[in-house]
């Protein structure tokens, strides 16, 4: 062995000799003992936030450094995971990343980041430990209003999230540039003109509130950021309070049987005022999905037509849209959920003083969610209207309770 080389090893040994004696000194100190929730206080970290699978759960700060002399156990685990980059930091610093297994239980690394599911999941504490929890089937919360214009004496408050962000006078709110597909300044400038009184809300921007698993409320701009923007579109188009599926995982759907019903013809109303108003119930409630255990309705930015009618309140009412009302009443009835409030069991279906669309509420007592279909076919009086239930059953139980497969169907309700 040359001389160089011996003196090479010996540097070695003397080296790892050290390092030895000074993890046997460390052992002796108090290292800084960490909970989950004494760490997510200290560091002041999300709880109850949505998560993805590669975010970490620190968001987007640098990792977290602490003393290497009160943290002696942490360079192993840099030395057995091959941290290069950490040991460097160590032997310059005398700083070491924070070792993130010491302190979690379930779908986070030893770096803070999340692995291990597919969806939404949140940041939580279980016990002592931090954990992000994976995504049920299902998820589903509340709309808000997050952004809304208020009706002042002399014009209207912009109020983001209950703080008063900006005041227009009235001669400017034709000069506003908030819209959507569902309304814009035309819409905003009616509401106020001919629509509110001192204190009505426009709502502008809605959020989600109360979560079925009990995560962090969001902003509107989140909904897009963490469920897509189909999710925003629906959040969009439907009231404010409106229970909304946000998220669904290993499901099958399951259709139920078609109910249909024919429009008719009642000359005295308006036969062409009545196919409008049925086309426009069916449009406001194809595609709603209800939650589990929840009450749906239609969607907003529905507008009716109406006709002389001695007998409504107001001398006027929306007929045409009893027809489809019966269709979807008689699929509602047909898997077992009770008469939709806003109906009875009549011919006329839909009482006077709710609105067809947003008034309206369907129970699903299931325990999964289900999705109304609406749509039509033909024109005129005799334009037929059909409606049916989708359900969203988990795909490990589709294969019972009588699901196992979708039927296909027909029902001629008629005036029933």
């Amino acid at each position: 062995m040359s001389s160089k080389w011996r003196n090479t090893s010996v540097k070695i040994v003397l080296i790892l000799f050290v390092f030895c004696i000074m993890l046997f000194a460390f052992s002796f100190v108090n290292h800084t003992s960490f909970t989950g929730k004494s760490f997510a206080e200290a560091y002041n970290l999300p709880v109850g936030q949505s998560m993805f699978a590669g975010d970490s759960i620190l968001d987007d700060r640098e990792m977290i450094e602490v003393p290497l002399i009160s943290n002696p156990s942490f360079i192993i685990h840099e030395i057995s995971t091959l941290d290069l980059k950490g040991l460097l930091l160590t032997l310059t610093t005398g700083y070491v990343p924070f070792d993130f297994s010491t302190i979690s239980s379930e779908n986070i690394d030893s770096h803070g980041n999340v692995y291990g599911f597919k969806g939404p999941g949140y940041l939580d504490i279980t016990g002592d430990k931090l954990t992000v929890k994976a995504p049920n089937n299902y998820i589903w919360g509340y709309s808000s209003p997050y952004k809304v214009l208020t009706k002042t004496k002399d014009g209207i408050d912009v109020v983001e999230n209950g703080t008063v962000v900006q005041s227009v006078p009235t001669d400017k709110i034709k000069e506003l540039n908030f819209g959507n597909d569902f309304y814009n300044v035309t819409s905003i400038v009616n509401w106020y003109n001919y629509d509110s009184v001192v204190g009505s809300n426009f709502t502008l921007d809605k959020g989600i509130v109360g979560f079925s698993d009990g995560r962090n409320n969001i902003s509107y701009k989140d909904v897009e950021r963490i469920f897509g923007k189909n999710v925003s579109d629906y959040v969009d188009a439907y009231p404010a309070g409106t229970p909304i599926v946000l998220y669904m995982g290993n499901t099958t759907p399951v259709e139920s049987e078609v109910y249909y019903t024919s429009l008719g013809s009642h000359p005295e109303y308006g036969d062409s005022v009545r196919e409008f108003n049925a086309r426009q119930f069916v449009e406001a409630w194809n595609n709603t999905v209800i939650p589990p255990k929840s009450s749906g309705n239609g969607h907003d930015y529905v507008s009716f037509g109406s006709a002389a009618d001695a007998s409504a309140p107001g001398g006027s009412a929306a007929h045409g849209v009893c027809p489809p009302a019966r269709a979807l009443r008689a699929a509602a009835l047909g898997e077992g959920f009770g008469i939709p409030l806003g109906m009875d069991g009549s011919e006329n279906a839909v009482l006077f003083g709710y609105n067809p669309a947003k008034d309206i509420k369907v129970t699903n007592n299931h325990d999964f969610p289900v999705k109304i279909i609406m749509w039509t076919e033909g024109s005129g009086t005799g334009m037929t209207i059909m409606s049916k239930i989708v359900r969203f059953v988990p795909t490990d139980k589709v294969n019972t309770n009588n699901l196992t497969s979708n039927t296909t169907s027909t029902k001629d309700i008629g005036n029933n």
